[in-house]
């Protein structure tokens, strides 16, 4: 694009006064470049055979020639000045070569041959800069459509360009030119230190409330020598102000809602910024009205729905610049719910043997499902709200659950827990068989006892005891003692009673000689259930198993000689035998007839036949376990 000061210089520079008659210079050649680039300056058509051994260059400025270049012998010499370091002379001569243009250089230049005959030959160099990416910054205040006339929509600002670019604004993909009272667009330029120009361009347009999504962006169009080009801007939206016409209510989430559920309640309208909303509830059932004050968004969010949310619900919203008021169309939130689960009886007891009915029931303002579950099962017992038991047994006592449920919205059920309590005396939960202990360390004997009416527990040997309740008709005590000679002696014994009876647990210790003495704590825990008193067995020591041993070992040997010498009498004839006359080796009366040696066995005392020794001692509580093999035959 040729800028009009150009052109007049072009003018003025083409008709540099000559001799009287001489026909009017023709029209000076045009070379083009970018900035940062070389011109060549050729020194007449590329045809001409002039010689090119004896030139000047001149450079027009204000037309004003200025020598910047001589030519003599086909050597060229720049002169002091602005263009000293940026000529060359190239082809034999012919041509000057510009470097490192600027916008400054777009002037003529002109040459001067003398030899063989004077001629000059003008060049006019046009100089291009494509400009930077266009920048676009919308209004940030936004533009109300009730504004009588044009209000700044964005501003596009193209840098460093050269000459100056064509702007064009665009919305939604249309071009925007200028309307009287609808659409200005104000365009200025700067010019920079380097001879580059800076657009700013502003699009200024009465908007209405369609134009609330309209896209704006600006286009730069500029030429190089290479042809026409364009840049583009990013899209932006300025924020379009227009009153509301319309006031609507949303509830989320859609479909059928139940208690806990979180729901949120938003007041909405077509205008902005939004009105100020409020919103009512009226209760279908009263008829009362409870205003209700929403968040900055129209927003009124209930966290955890109950039934008394329900009821008939209404945005007003309230433009704060025109004062005019709009009412939504009302619209009905119904919380569905079951509550007040109840089983009947509440607290159910009956003896084992009898009969028992459960029933439920369960409000709600939907049609309900019952079903019955066992508490520590899960298993489904009855659908139905009636659960009923027949011939009772302890075994049933514990906890079932009425499960209330509404089949047509998901996820929404209600349940109730209640404990069956068989009347009986207590129960007893038996402890491991085999408590191995270590003399002085501390003992944790625990004893859990079930029933109804709920036992108390006691315990026969000193202690700090502690109770635990495990279930309405279940206690577990956890006794704290000291492991001594007489606590393994005697054992210690759980006694566990109520109104209908009494049970007992007696546990017996055996000292583990496997494990050093000291002071230590141990819990004895419990294992399986029995429906009478039992008792943990005190085994014998397993100490005394060495012992057995060599005992058995020195009785074979001590018979083994006894019966060499035996042997050796009756050879001799010295030991009468038999019938006729031979006698009796003399034994104790308690033990006539009977040679025996003693063997350790595990087996209780009570499967086994014990005999009593010459002297008829008692067996020491570790020597219960012994038996006694008849070595006669």
């Amino acid at each position: 694009m040729e800028s009009s000061w150009s052109r007049q210089l072009l003018g003025r520079a083409s008709s540099t006064p000559g001799v009287p008659g001489e026909a009017e210079p023709p029209e000076p050649e045009l070379v083009e470049a970018e900035v940062g680039g070389t011109a060549l300056l050729k020194c007449g058509p590329s045809h001409s055979q002039g010689n090119f051994s004896h030139v000047d260059w001149f450079s027009v400025h204000k037309e004003k020639p200025t020598l910047i270049f001589r030519v003599r012998k086909g050597q060229g010499q720049s002169e002091p000045g602005e263009y000293q370091q940026r000529l060359s002379l190239q082809d034999r001569g012919t041509t000057l070569a510009l470097s490192h243009i600027t916008p400054h250089d777009e002037r003529i230049f002109l040459c001067q041959a003398k030899r063989p005959q004077s001629h000059e030959h003008r060049i006019q160099l046009r100089v291009y800069k494509a400009p930077e990416e266009p920048t676009i910054q919308v209004n940030p205040l936004g533009i109300s459509v009730s504004s009588k006339e044009p209000e700044e929509v964005a501003t596009c600002v193209g840098r460093n360009g050269y000459p100056v670019p064509q702007v064009i604004w665009y919305k939604n993909g249309h071009s925007l030119k200028e309307e009287k009272n609808r659409v200005h667009i104000q365009s200025s330029q700067i010019v920079e230190s380097s001879g580059l120009y800076t657009l700013e361009s502003v699009l200024k347009a009465q908007l209405a409330k369609e134009d609330k999504d309209a896209r704006f962006y600006c286009e730069l169009n500029y030429r190089l020598p290479s042809g026409n080009h364009m840049k583009e801007s990013r899209e932006v939206n300025v924020q379009v102000f227009y009153p509301a016409e319309k006031v609507w209510l949303e509830v989320e989430p859609v479909g059928a809602l139940k208690e806990g559920d979180r729901v949120e309640i938003r007041c909405l309208a077509d205008g902005n910024p939004p009105p100020h909303f409020t919103i009512s509830k009226q209760n279908l059932g009263t008829k009362d009205t409870e205003e209700m004050t929403p968040e900055d968004n129209g927003a009124l969010v209930l966290e955890s729905a109950q039934k008394e949310h329900s009821g008939l619900y209404q945005c007003q919203g309230l433009d704060l610049e025109t004062m005019a008021s709009l009412l939504s169309d009302p619209q009905e939130l119904l919380v569905n719910y079951v509550s007040d689960v109840r089983v009947s009886p509440a607290a159910p007891e009956s003896r084992e043997g009898g009969s028992l009915t459960l029933s439920c029931e369960a409000e709600s303002n939907q049609a309900v499902e019952f079903q019955w579950l066992r508490e520590k099962t899960g298993q489904v017992l009855e659908k139905g709200s009636v659960l009923q038991f027949h011939d009772l047994t302890r075994e049933a006592g514990g906890g079932y659950r009425c499960f209330a449920s509404v089949p047509s919205v998901p996820g929404l059920n209600r349940t109730q827990l209640v404990h069956v309590a068989i009347l009986g005396s207590p129960w007893m939960t038996l402890k491991e068989r085999k408590i191995r202990v270590r003399e002085n360390e501390v003992l944790n004997l625990s004893c859990e006892a079930s029933g109804h009416p709920r036992p108390s527990i006691s315990w026969s040997v000193a202690g700090t005891a502690q109770e635990q309740d495990q279930d309405p008709q279940g206690v577990l005590s956890v006794l704290n003692v000291l492991v001594t000679p007489e606590l393994l002696r005697t054992g210690a014994e759980c006694v566990a009673s109520n109104s209908l009876g009494t049970n007992t647990t007696t546990i017996l210790l055996e000292l583990d000689s496997s494990r050093s003495t000291g002071l230590s704590t141990s819990t004895v825990s419990p294992s399986v259930r029995a429906n009478s008193t039992s008792t943990e067995k005190k085994l014998p020591e397993p100490e005394s198993k060495g012992v057995a041993i060599v005992a058995v070992t020195v009785c074979v040997l001590v018979l083994a000689v006894l019966g060499a010498v035996l042997y050796f009498f009756y050879k001799k004839g010295k030991l009468p035998c038999g019938r006729s006359g031979k006698q009796e080796i003399t034994l104790p009366p308690s033990r006539k007839s009977e040679f025996v040696v003693e063997v350790k066995s595990d087996k209780l005392p009570e499967e086994m036949g014990l005999l009593q020794g010459s002297s008829g001692d008692q067996r020491a509580p570790g020597d219960q376990g012994e038996k006694y093999i008849d070595l006669r035959h």
